[in-house]
Protein backbone atom coordinates (compact mmCIF):
# COMPACT_ATOMS: atom_id res chain seq x y z
CA UNK A 1 0.00 0.00 0.00
CA UNK A 2 2.73 2.48 0.96
CA UNK A 3 4.87 1.78 -2.13
CA UNK A 4 2.27 0.98 -4.79
CA UNK A 5 -0.37 3.54 -3.79
CA UNK A 6 1.06 5.75 -1.06
CA UNK A 7 4.00 6.98 -3.10
CA UNK A 8 2.06 8.01 -6.22
CA UNK A 9 -0.69 9.45 -3.98
CA UNK A 10 1.76 11.75 -2.21
CA UNK A 11 3.41 12.69 -5.50
CA UNK A 12 0.14 13.57 -7.24
CA UNK A 13 -1.75 15.29 -4.39
CA UNK A 14 1.14 16.50 -2.19
CA UNK A 15 -0.81 16.36 1.11
CA UNK A 16 0.47 18.68 3.84
CA UNK A 17 0.89 17.33 7.37
CA UNK A 18 1.12 19.01 10.76
CA UNK A 19 1.91 17.31 14.07
CA UNK A 20 3.31 14.08 12.67
CA UNK A 21 5.72 14.01 15.61
CA UNK A 22 2.79 13.14 17.88
CA UNK A 23 2.54 9.64 16.38
CA UNK A 24 4.82 7.33 18.39
CA UNK A 25 7.56 5.47 16.53
CA UNK A 26 6.49 2.23 18.21
CA UNK A 27 3.90 0.85 20.58
CA UNK A 28 0.09 0.86 20.47
CA UNK A 29 -1.93 4.00 19.79
CA UNK A 30 -5.41 4.88 18.53
CA UNK A 31 -5.78 7.35 15.65
CA UNK A 32 -9.25 8.89 16.00
CA UNK A 33 -10.12 10.90 12.90
CA UNK A 34 -12.98 12.82 11.39
CA UNK A 35 -14.35 11.20 8.23
CA UNK A 36 -14.95 13.30 5.13
CA UNK A 37 -14.12 10.97 2.25
CA UNK A 38 -13.42 7.40 1.22
CA UNK A 39 -9.86 8.55 0.56
CA UNK A 40 -9.23 9.33 4.25
CA UNK A 41 -8.13 5.73 4.78
CA UNK A 42 -5.52 6.18 2.03
CA UNK A 43 -4.06 9.60 2.78
CA UNK A 44 -3.48 9.07 6.51
CA UNK A 45 -1.53 5.78 6.20
CA UNK A 46 0.36 7.20 3.20
CA UNK A 47 1.96 9.98 5.25
CA UNK A 48 2.96 7.73 8.17
CA UNK A 49 5.91 5.35 8.32
CA UNK A 50 3.95 2.85 10.41
CA UNK A 51 1.12 0.58 9.33
CA UNK A 52 -2.39 1.73 10.32
CA UNK A 53 -5.18 -0.81 10.57
CA UNK A 54 -8.73 0.44 10.08
CA UNK A 55 -11.97 -1.48 10.33
CA UNK A 56 -14.03 -1.58 7.14
CA UNK A 57 -17.61 -2.56 6.47
CA UNK A 58 -18.03 -6.20 5.46
CA UNK A 59 -19.64 -5.23 2.13
CA UNK A 60 -16.18 -4.28 0.84
CA UNK A 61 -15.18 -7.93 1.26
CA UNK A 62 -18.35 -9.68 0.07
CA UNK A 63 -19.52 -7.74 -3.00
CA UNK A 64 -19.86 -10.12 -5.99
CA UNK A 65 -18.40 -9.61 -9.45
CA UNK A 66 -14.96 -8.72 -10.74
CA UNK A 67 -14.97 -5.29 -9.14
CA UNK A 68 -16.09 -6.79 -5.82
CA UNK A 69 -13.30 -9.36 -5.86
CA UNK A 70 -10.69 -6.73 -6.66
CA UNK A 71 -11.98 -4.50 -3.85
CA UNK A 72 -11.89 -7.41 -1.38
CA UNK A 73 -8.35 -8.37 -2.44
CA UNK A 74 -7.19 -4.78 -1.97
CA UNK A 75 -8.66 -4.38 1.53
CA UNK A 76 -7.31 -7.75 2.63
CA UNK A 77 -3.91 -6.89 1.19
CA UNK A 78 -3.61 -3.66 3.17
CA UNK A 79 -4.70 -5.39 6.37
CA UNK A 80 -8.15 -3.84 6.83
CA UNK A 81 -10.55 -5.73 9.08
CA UNK A 82 -14.10 -6.57 7.89
CA UNK A 83 -16.93 -5.79 10.30
CA UNK A 84 -20.48 -7.03 9.78
CA UNK A 85 -22.85 -4.13 10.50
CA UNK A 86 -26.06 -6.10 9.96
CA UNK A 87 -26.47 -7.18 13.60
CA UNK A 88 -28.69 -5.45 16.12
CA UNK A 89 -25.75 -3.64 17.69
CA UNK A 90 -24.09 -2.96 14.34
CA UNK A 91 -20.33 -2.78 14.24
CA UNK A 92 -19.92 -2.09 17.96
CA UNK A 93 -18.80 -5.37 19.47
CA UNK A 94 -16.89 -6.51 16.38
CA UNK A 95 -15.06 -3.18 16.19
CA UNK A 96 -14.11 -3.37 19.85
CA UNK A 97 -12.69 -6.88 19.55
CA UNK A 98 -10.80 -6.00 16.37
CA UNK A 99 -9.34 -2.84 17.87
CA UNK A 100 -8.18 -4.56 21.04
CA UNK A 101 -6.43 -7.28 19.01
CA UNK A 102 -4.60 -4.72 16.88
CA UNK A 103 -3.44 -2.72 19.91
CA UNK A 104 -2.36 -5.82 21.81
CA UNK A 105 0.05 -6.48 18.92
CA UNK A 106 1.56 -3.06 19.54
CA UNK A 107 0.21 -1.54 16.32
CA UNK A 108 -1.71 1.59 15.29
CA UNK A 109 -5.49 1.30 15.19
CA UNK A 110 -7.47 3.81 13.12
CA UNK A 111 -11.10 4.57 13.88
CA UNK A 112 -13.72 7.12 12.82
CA UNK A 113 -15.75 8.00 15.94
CA UNK A 114 -18.60 9.44 13.82
CA UNK A 115 -19.22 5.92 12.52
CA UNK A 116 -19.74 7.03 8.92
CA UNK A 117 -18.72 9.75 6.50
CA UNK A 118 -20.04 13.24 7.11
CA UNK A 119 -22.88 13.97 4.65
CA UNK A 120 -22.15 17.69 4.43
CA UNK A 121 -18.62 18.37 5.67
CA UNK A 122 -19.63 19.17 9.26
CA UNK A 123 -18.40 17.27 12.32
CA UNK A 124 -21.01 15.06 13.96
CA UNK A 125 -21.41 13.52 17.39
CA UNK A 126 -19.06 10.64 18.13
CA UNK A 127 -20.41 7.20 18.95
CA UNK A 128 -19.20 6.21 22.42
CA UNK A 129 -19.08 2.42 21.98
CA UNK A 130 -16.02 1.62 19.88
CA UNK A 131 -13.48 4.35 20.52
CA UNK A 132 -13.91 4.82 24.27
CA UNK A 133 -14.24 1.15 25.13
CA UNK A 134 -11.13 0.20 23.16
CA UNK A 135 -9.17 3.05 24.75
CA UNK A 136 -10.22 2.11 28.30
CA UNK A 137 -9.76 -1.63 27.75
CA UNK A 138 -6.19 -1.25 26.45
CA UNK A 139 -4.92 1.96 28.03
CA UNK A 140 -3.60 3.02 24.62
CA UNK A 141 -3.30 6.79 24.00
CA UNK A 142 -5.83 8.38 21.67
CA UNK A 143 -4.36 10.67 19.01
CA UNK A 144 -6.93 13.06 17.46
CA UNK A 145 -6.60 13.54 13.70
CA UNK A 146 -8.26 16.05 11.38
CA UNK A 147 -8.56 15.35 7.67
CA UNK A 148 -8.97 18.59 5.75
CA UNK A 149 -10.50 19.11 2.27
CA UNK A 150 -10.45 15.41 1.36
CA UNK A 151 -14.18 15.60 0.51
CA UNK A 152 -13.39 18.14 -2.23
CA UNK A 153 -11.06 15.79 -4.10
CA UNK A 154 -13.82 13.46 -5.27
CA UNK A 155 -17.31 14.73 -4.41
CA UNK A 156 -20.28 12.36 -4.73
CA UNK A 157 -21.11 11.64 -8.37
CA UNK A 158 -17.65 12.59 -9.67
CA UNK A 159 -15.64 9.83 -11.35
CA UNK A 160 -12.29 11.58 -11.74
CA UNK A 161 -10.62 13.06 -8.66
CA UNK A 162 -9.66 16.70 -8.52
CA UNK A 163 -5.95 17.35 -8.10
CA UNK A 164 -5.63 19.48 -4.99
CA UNK A 165 -3.71 19.44 -1.72
CA UNK A 166 -5.57 17.89 1.22
CA UNK A 167 -4.33 18.45 4.74
CA UNK A 168 -3.79 16.29 7.82
CA UNK A 169 -3.47 17.75 11.31
CA UNK A 170 -2.42 15.42 14.12
CA UNK A 171 -2.96 16.48 17.70
CA UNK A 172 -1.24 15.60 20.95
CA UNK A 173 -2.03 12.16 22.45
CA UNK A 174 -4.86 12.03 24.99
CA UNK A 175 -4.41 9.86 28.07
CA UNK A 176 -7.54 8.22 29.51
CA UNK A 177 -5.89 5.76 31.91
CA UNK A 178 -7.62 7.61 34.76
CA UNK A 179 -10.85 5.94 33.60
CA UNK A 180 -9.53 2.38 33.29
CA UNK A 181 -11.89 -0.22 34.67
CA UNK A 182 -14.87 2.04 33.93
CA UNK A 183 -15.41 0.95 30.31
CA UNK A 184 -19.02 -0.06 31.04
CA UNK A 185 -20.02 3.27 32.55
CA UNK A 186 -21.99 5.03 29.84
CA UNK A 187 -21.32 8.47 31.31
CA UNK A 188 -17.58 7.85 31.26
CA UNK A 189 -17.77 6.53 27.68
CA UNK A 190 -19.64 9.65 26.61
CA UNK A 191 -17.16 11.94 28.40
CA UNK A 192 -14.17 10.26 26.72
CA UNK A 193 -15.78 10.41 23.28
CA UNK A 194 -16.82 14.05 23.63
CA UNK A 195 -13.30 15.05 24.72
CA UNK A 196 -11.83 13.41 21.62
CA UNK A 197 -14.43 15.01 19.33
CA UNK A 198 -13.69 18.42 20.86
CA UNK A 199 -10.00 18.04 20.03
CA UNK A 200 -10.83 16.95 16.47
CA UNK A 201 -13.09 19.99 16.10
CA UNK A 202 -10.27 22.32 17.21
CA UNK A 203 -7.89 20.72 14.72
CA UNK A 204 -10.28 20.66 11.76
CA UNK A 205 -12.17 23.92 12.27
CA UNK A 206 -15.40 22.14 11.34
CA UNK A 207 -18.82 23.19 12.55
CA UNK A 208 -19.97 20.71 15.21
CA UNK A 209 -23.47 19.18 15.08
CA UNK A 210 -24.68 17.40 18.20
CA UNK A 211 -26.49 14.56 16.42
CA UNK A 212 -25.18 11.35 14.89
CA UNK A 213 -24.16 11.45 11.23
CA UNK A 214 -26.41 8.47 10.49
CA UNK A 215 -29.42 10.46 11.73
CA UNK A 216 -28.34 13.45 9.62
CA UNK A 217 -28.14 11.22 6.54
CA UNK A 218 -31.69 10.00 7.17
CA UNK A 219 -32.91 13.58 7.54
CA UNK A 220 -31.21 14.61 4.30
CA UNK A 221 -32.65 11.58 2.46
CA UNK A 222 -36.15 12.26 3.82
CA UNK A 223 -35.92 15.93 2.82
CA UNK A 224 -34.79 15.00 -0.69
CA UNK A 225 -37.64 12.50 -1.00
CA UNK A 226 -40.19 15.09 0.16
CA UNK A 227 -38.78 17.59 -2.33
CA UNK A 228 -39.10 15.09 -5.19
CA UNK A 229 -42.69 14.26 -4.21
CA UNK A 230 -43.58 17.96 -3.97
CA UNK A 231 -42.09 18.61 -7.41
CA UNK A 232 -44.03 15.66 -8.83
CA UNK A 233 -47.29 16.91 -7.29
CA UNK A 234 -46.65 20.45 -8.60
CA UNK A 235 -46.04 19.10 -12.11
CA UNK A 236 -49.25 17.05 -12.01
CA UNK A 237 -51.24 20.10 -10.81
CA UNK A 238 -49.79 22.24 -13.61
CA UNK A 239 -50.74 19.64 -16.22
CA UNK A 240 -54.29 19.45 -14.86
CA UNK A 241 -54.60 23.25 -14.85
CA UNK A 242 -53.45 23.35 -18.49
CA UNK A 243 -56.15 20.82 -19.44
CA UNK A 244 -58.81 22.87 -17.65
CA UNK A 245 -57.72 26.08 -19.39
CA UNK A 246 -57.85 24.37 -22.79
CA UNK A 247 -61.43 23.23 -22.13
CA UNK A 248 -62.60 26.73 -21.19
CA UNK A 249 -61.17 28.27 -24.38
CA UNK A 250 -63.37 26.23 -26.78
CA UNK A 251 -65.84 28.38 -28.92
CA UNK A 252 -69.46 28.43 -27.64
CA UNK A 253 -71.06 28.12 -31.18
CA UNK A 254 -69.33 25.19 -32.68
CA UNK A 255 -69.81 24.34 -36.37
CA UNK A 256 -72.72 21.93 -36.80
CA UNK A 257 -72.55 18.76 -38.85
CA UNK A 258 -73.28 18.93 -42.58
CA UNK A 259 -76.95 19.30 -43.32
CA UNK A 260 -77.79 21.28 -40.17
CA UNK A 261 -78.44 24.99 -40.30
CA UNK A 262 -77.06 27.25 -37.66
CA UNK A 263 -79.31 28.66 -34.97
CA UNK A 264 -81.76 31.29 -36.35
CA UNK A 265 -81.36 30.08 -39.99
CA UNK A 266 -84.21 27.83 -41.17
CA UNK A 267 -83.78 26.14 -44.53
CA UNK A 268 -86.19 26.78 -47.29
CA UNK A 269 -87.86 23.43 -46.82
CA UNK A 270 -88.38 24.22 -43.14
CA UNK A 271 -90.21 27.54 -43.68
CA UNK A 272 -93.87 27.64 -42.65
CA UNK A 273 -96.25 26.59 -45.41
CA UNK A 274 -98.36 29.73 -45.05
CA UNK A 275 -95.41 31.94 -45.69
CA UNK A 276 -94.50 30.12 -48.90
CA UNK A 277 -98.12 30.29 -50.14
CA UNK A 278 -98.25 34.06 -49.72
CA UNK A 279 -95.17 34.51 -51.81
CA UNK A 280 -96.50 32.39 -54.74
CA UNK A 281 -100.21 33.46 -54.72
CA UNK A 282 -101.41 35.77 -57.58
CA UNK A 283 -104.35 38.15 -57.39
CA UNK A 284 -107.29 37.07 -59.63
CA UNK A 285 -107.50 39.11 -62.79
CA UNK A 286 -110.33 41.48 -63.16
CA UNK A 287 -111.03 41.75 -59.45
Amino acid sequence: MKFSIGGPLKLAFRPWVEGIEHVPAEGPAILASNHLSFSDSFFLPAVLDRKVTFIAKAEYFTTPGVKGRMTAAFFKGVGQLPVDRSGVRGAGEAAIRSGIEVLERGELFGIYPEGTRSPDGRLYRGKPGGLARVALATGAPVIPVAMIDTEKIQPPGKVLPKLMRPGIRIGKPLDFTRYQGMDHDRFVLRAVTDEVMYEIMKLSGQEYVDIYATAAKRQIADAAKAEREAAKAEKAAAQQAAKNDAGQERPQHAERPDGEASEGEASEGERPAGHAGRENRQEPSGS
